[in-house]
């Protein structure tokens, strides 16, 4: 009797299968996502870009010191740096608009021939400082306020040029970006003999230039030169792309 019961259990479990197999025997579908309509219609990008005149100027400064003890750097370094900060501050700049960017103390060694060890001659200690300069026309006078102040101690490794507030330049170059994607839409469509439907998908991407490179002076322990003055700011470029995605009419 057991065992009329395991066949029959072992025949369900067999048809179970069987059906399974059937039901899956077509395309697999993931809910009710078309995995295809992603890839419909015409795909193009636009790029609009404004040339404008920056109103901000920012300099990555500080002071570097070393000497033969931990105590001894951090006098010299922090009494340097209470001249440069008192000639920022002079100078118009907004205590707001100076940020501690890298603090550092660390040991300076030498290899000794004789010895064939790493002997500590010293210790140096670097703060720098990012400065926000809103009358830019002041940069150069700042920055030889800074180099007086903080004497050789001073350290001056780049300077970058940006814009306060430059959301209606973007504003532009948005409206130049979707122009230049419809262009290349309509051209695209022209060529492959459809008709052009309204945008079905619009993505975008804004390009910030930097406001300046990332300096290794204080790290090599190598003084940075002071940009020359006086400053000329020139013009930079505000770029903004634009992804958009086009139906297909029939």
């Amino acid at each position: 009797m057991k065992r009329n019961w395991l066949v029959a259990i072992s025949l369900a479990l067999v048809l179970a299968v069987v059906g399974l197999c059937g039901c899956t025997a077509g395309p697999t579908t993931v809910g009710t996502i078309d995995l295809n309509s992603q890839q419909e219609g015409i795909w193009v990008s636009g790029t609009g870009k404004v040339t404008v005149t920056p109103d901000i100027a920012t300099l990555r400064l500080g002071v570097a010191a070393q000497a033969e003890t931990v105590a001894e750097a951090q006098s010299q370094a922090a009494e340097a740096m209470d001249r440069v900060m008192t000639a920022l501050t002079d100078n118009g700049v907004d205590e707001k608009d100076i940020q501690t960017q890298y603090f550092s103390i660390y040991q300076v060694t030498r290899w000794d021939r004789e010895k064939e060890e790493e002997i500590v001659v010293g210790y140096r200690v670097t703060n720098m400082v990012t400065a926000k300069i809103r009358e830019i026309d002041k940069t150069g006078s700042i920055i030889d306020a800074v180099a007086a102040a903080g004497g050789d101690l001073t350290r001056i490794n780049s300077i970058g040029f940006s814009v306060d507030d430059p959301s209606a330049y973007y504003e532009e170059a948005r409206q130049k970006a979707m122009v230049d994607a419809k262009a290349k839409a309509e051209q695209l469509a022209e060529l492959a003999g459809v008709k052009l439907g309204k945008p079905t998908y619009i993505s975008e991407g804004i390009q910030v230039p930097p406001i300046y490179p990332r300096g290794a002076y204080e790290e090599a322990g190598i003084p940075a030169p002071a940009p020359e003055t006086p400053i000329s700011p020139g013009e930079m470029e505000l770029s903004l792309t634009v992804q958009v995605v086009y139906a297909i009419l029939n």
